[in-house]
């Protein structure tokens, strides 16, 4: 059941480095081709943690106020001229990209590339365009995808990052049978082993440093092996780092078992010593996954990938995933993905949420996976 409507909704609205400010807004008629959605759930990602903390994210940087969040799922409360493919009151999951549909990569059907996207909260086009911290918003209906009785909003706004892990697959053509190793058990990572799990792979080994995390992938049944990084000092020199990570890479192969490495390798930290270690642990022809963003610049042990002919696989967003990513949620086929959600916040808490988040951890379980922001909380 969603809150009553009234003649103004709030926002959380950023307007500099850890600048949220509470507004209210008064909601106008969806447009042509639009749907009005009031949001229900927002999960918050590092892309919006990164404008919150610093008015940027990598090269983009906050040229006005801008609501932030992009993970979301709400219900339909309005629908604008020539929208026939929903209905008010409607479920829905929120795909944050709006594409043009005219350009050469849109038409070629990777809309993820197209060089005219306005995406919801991010700062790269100017004006920028709204995100989903907000009671309502106007949305293109195309990109709103209904989602089943048995789906939960948060469920629903997992889709989002479960999207960007299933273009990586995709990508990859990852297959039942194959070995993957995923570098980083944050949300993604741990949807990386969710979904290599639902496509039948022989073995899952996640990485990280935080030995919470592995625990929590290996009592959700989303990893057969986890594998604990240590901590080092860091390199004295970038010769010392490839060497360092070259070692990195053995000894996480003989510490799983995998001496001859994993067919493939998803890369979701974006840290550059897991990246270098990333082209050691794939196997000879097999394939490593750059999921993760995060260094602009890294020093790449090229040799490695070129001799043994390991493909290295970009990956920006998604395109056509989100009636898959919402059947494999709404089937049951990735159970135990709804329990990474640790923490809720009212969207009038916002700052706490993003403070949390932050910080990494709380005083109670002392881990942060993912936080959802919403209306009925």
């Amino acid at each position: 059941m969603s809150p009553a409507l009234s003649n103004s909704y709030p926002a959380v609205v950023l307007h500099g480095p850890e600048h949220l400010r509470l507004e209210s807004r008064t909601p106008s008629p969806p447009n042509q081709g639009e749907a009005q959605v009031q949001v229900m759930a927002t999960g918050l990602c590092g892309s919006d943690l990164h404008y919150y903390k610093h008015g940027r994210n990598g090269d983009f940087a906050l040229r006005s106020p801008l609501i932030l969040g992009h993970e979301a799922a709400g219900m339909v409360t309005a629908l604008g001229p020539g929208v026939t493919n929903l209905r008010v009151g409607q479920r829905v999951a929120i795909e944050a990209g709006v594409y043009c549909g005219a350009c050469k990569l849109c038409k070629e059907g990777r809309y993820n590339l197209c060089p005219n996207m306005q995406f919801c909260s991010s700062a790269k086009t100017h004006p920028h365009r709204d995100g989903t911290l907000q009671g309502r918003m106007n949305h293109p209906a195309r990109l709103l995808h209904p989602i089943s009785d048995s789906t939960t909003f948060e469920q629903a706004a997992l889709a989002e990052p479960l999207s960007v892990v299933l273009h990586a697959a995709r990508r990859a053509d990852f297959q039942s049978g194959q070995t993957a190793l995923i570098l980083g058990a944050g949300a993604v990572g741990l949807l990386a082993c969710a979904l290599a799990k639902a496509h039948g792979a022989k073995e899952i080994v996640a990485v990280d440093i935080e030995p919470q995390r592995l625990e929590f992938a290996k009592e959700q049944g989303f990893a057969t092996t986890t594998y604990t990084l240590p901590r080092g000092p860091r390199p004295a020199s970038p010769e010392e780092g490839l060497e360092r990570a070259k070692e990195t890479a053995t000894k996480l192969k003989n510490g799983t078992g995998n001496m001859d490495g994993f067919d493939v390798v998803f890369e979701c930290t974006g840290v550059e010593p897991c990246i270098q270690a990333g082209v050691h642990c794939a196997t000879t022809g097999g394939k490593l996954v750059l999921v993760g963003m995060g260094t602009p610049a890294a020093m790449f042990p090229l040799s490695a990938a070129a001799l043994r002919e390991v493909d290295v696989i970009g990956v920006f967003r998604y395109h056509h995933t989100y009636p898959e990513a919402l059947r494999l949620i709404g089937s049951g086929a990735l159970a135990g993905i709804e329990k990474m959600v640790t923490h809720r916040f009212a969207l009038e808490d916002a700052r706490a949420a993003f403070e949390l988040l932050a910080k990494g951890g709380d005083d109670k379980s002392g881990m942060v996976i993912k936080v959802m922001v919403g209306q009925d909380y």
